[in-house]
This record gives structure tokens, sequence and C-alpha cells, in this order.
């Protein structure tokens, strides 16, 4: 059985006693919410902290409100992903992040599990998700202790995949993510929070905490989010498709659906504005940028959807270091960019 490594636990009642501990015991420290990703990384030993700073008790991180002078939505990261996925007001404004949220593993894990954790989730590797014993006799990695990525041996940079159902949500939706350290408060936007490197994947310091994500509202866009996993529960995925639509202003809509199929019934419906993003290619959500563009301006046909989901499945290049093969990953791609653009559509 593996064990958890021996740590002091430390209950602050408010931010700025949270940030003060970890800014006393440095490197040593690690901020705890649900820990339901952090304690098994620990029983591995991939993070040995001596102590842990819990957040789970503090309200501040738990609360989901109104920003009305900024028109958006403020949810705190400690929000549970269950209540996440559960808020009328988040299915009704943000339905794709509900999607994602009701998404992550099991019932039982979404009620520990917070947002701010999936959206700062570890990234992940056959290489690296491993036990200490495991890893020692093949050689620590790039991401651990080691100099050598075992995912592309060549490689100078570690290859450990972004994980994160919410996280392509929250670029397609543009949030911001504000932070707290020593040095004080910022905000970053989601489209700079994250790195692609493995091993430095967050444009976040160790010391600072992810306090809340404010979502700029999107009255009138048609979003969805699709994930591929082995099982229908529990499983990371392999793949994660987050898609935002704003069609132009002329379209009634109910008429939004039909887009899809202009040429059949004369619909001139087309794309204002776009955003898809790739989730779990890679070491951070990937945008699909020039996809967008083939599609902004344009009638949403069944063709043109089809085009530009090949064209996004280009910036998939699959490493042989999570589940699944690299040829079937890389073909669900297309499939899934152009379900989930059509889905946004229909809905």
């Amino acid at each position: 059985m593996l064990r958890l490594p021996p740590f002091e636990y430390h209950a602050p009642s408010n931010i700025a006693e949270a940030v003060a501990l970890k800014a006393e015991h440095g490197a040593s420290a690690m901020y705890s919410a649900g820990g339901t990703d952090l304690f098994p990384n620990m029983k591995r030993r991939q993070f040995t902290p001596q102590n842990l700073i819990a957040l789970a008790d503090l309200q501040e991180l738990r609360t989901i409100s109104e920003e009305k002078s900024a028109n958006g939505l403020l949810i705190g990261s400690g929000v549970s992903l269950t209540e996440v996925a559960q808020h009328a007001e988040i299915r009704r404004r943000f339905p794709a992040l509900a999607q994602a949220a009701a998404l992550v593993s099991t019932p039982q894990l979404r009620n520990m599990g917070t947002l701010g954790g999936n959206l700062c989730l570890d990234t992940r590797c056959n290489y690296y998700n491993q036990t200490f014993q495991w890893r020692k006799a093949l050689g620590f990695c790039l991401k651990k202790e080691g100099d050598t990525c075992w995912v592309a041996l060549s490689s100078p940079k570690c290859l450990a995949v972004s994980s994160s159902d919410c996280a392509p949500v929250v670029l397609a939706l543009n949030a911001e993510f504000n932070l707290a350290g020593p040095e004080g408060q910022r905000t970053v936007a989601a489209a700079m929070f994250y790195k692609n490197d493995g091993a430095d994947f967050l444009n976040k310091t160790p010391d600072e905490l992810l306090v809340s994500i404010r979502l700029p509202e999107h009255e009138g866009w048609k979003m969805n989010y699709k994930k591929l996993r082995r099982r229908d529960s529990i499983d990371f995925p392999i793949l994660g498709v987050a898609v935002a639509i704003r069609l132009n202003n002329s379209a009634e809509s109910g008429d939004a659906g039909r887009s899809i199929d202009a040429e059949k019934t004369g619909s001139t419906l087309d794309c204002a504005e776009i955003r898809i993003v790739l989730g779990a290619v890679a070491s951070a959500p990937l945008r699909a940028y020039e996809a967008e563009k083939m599609l902004v301006g344009e009638r949403l046909t069944t063709e043109r959807i089809a085009a530009a989901a090949q064209l996004a499945a280009k910036l998939a290049k699959p490493m042989d270091n999570t589940d699944m093969t690299l040829g079937f990953r890389k073909k669900m791609v297309t499939r899934f960019v152009e379900e989930a653009l059509k889905e946004a559509l229909e809905n």
C-alpha cells in the first residue's frame, strides 16, 4: 500500500494567512484544496511537501458572484466541480464549463475536487505517474529529478500532457485568473496562464494562490465541450475539445442549427467570432487559430466545418505517453472538433 509521506498540516483562516504561511515555509510547503490529484502524487513521491496549507475551509474561495461592473461571473477557485456542474447560472450562461466539470472523474471526486485544482492540474505522463521505485529503476525523468524525457530522448523539454477538462473551456471563454501572492495580487488572462512545457506549465509562481476565475459575459454565444477517454468515468482526457461560437447579429437564434446545412436550407447565417481549443494533446491547451480563421465571416456549412476540423487536427502531435494509440488519438481530433462545432450550433 502506498502511504503519504509525513507532513505538518496548516489550516489558515483567510487568503492572506494562507499566502503568508506559504511565504514562511517556502519550497517545503504546498497548497491543498480537494487533494484529489495532490495526494496520489504525494503517495508516489512526485511531491514531498513538509507542510500542507489547507484551503478547503476558506469561504473566500468558495463563492460564485456577479461582476456587474465587469459584466461577467466570478467563480472562486475553491468551488467544487460538482457545484460548477450543477450551478444554475453557470449552466445557463456558460454551459460548456458545466459540461467539462461534470465530466471530471467520478461524483465522489467531483465533490472533493475544485475548479482551481482542475485548472492547475499537474501535467501527466506514463513515465512520470508511476511509483518512486518504478521511476528510480528506469531513471528519473526530465519532469522530476532527471535529465531525460523518456517520451522523446532528444527533447529539450518535458512532454508531459495537460489533462485538465476545464482549462480548454476557460481559454475558449477568454477567462481571467486572479492570483494572490507575497508580492500582491495580479490578473492573468487564461491564454497567458498555460505554458507548453510539461515541467513548467503554469504562469504562476509556487507561492501564488489562484483565488478566482472571471468569466466575461457570452450572451448569445453557443458553446460546447467534448471529451475522449477510454471509460465513461474516472479516466483523464486523452482529448478535450472546447468551442465557443458567436453568429452574426442578424441571425435569429432559432436558425442557428440550420446554418450547419446552409446549402440545403438557403440560410445565410455566418460566423462572427469563434474559438476552438484542444486539450490533452500537448503540455498546454492549444487554440486552433488557423481553423478559426477559416470559419470567421463564413457560412457554417457541413463541408466548411469538416475542413476546419482537419486543419485544427494538424495542431495535435500526440506522443506515446498517455492512453490509446497515437494514430487513433490523432484521427479522433478531426472527428471531435467537427462534432463539437455541430453540437454547439444545434443546441
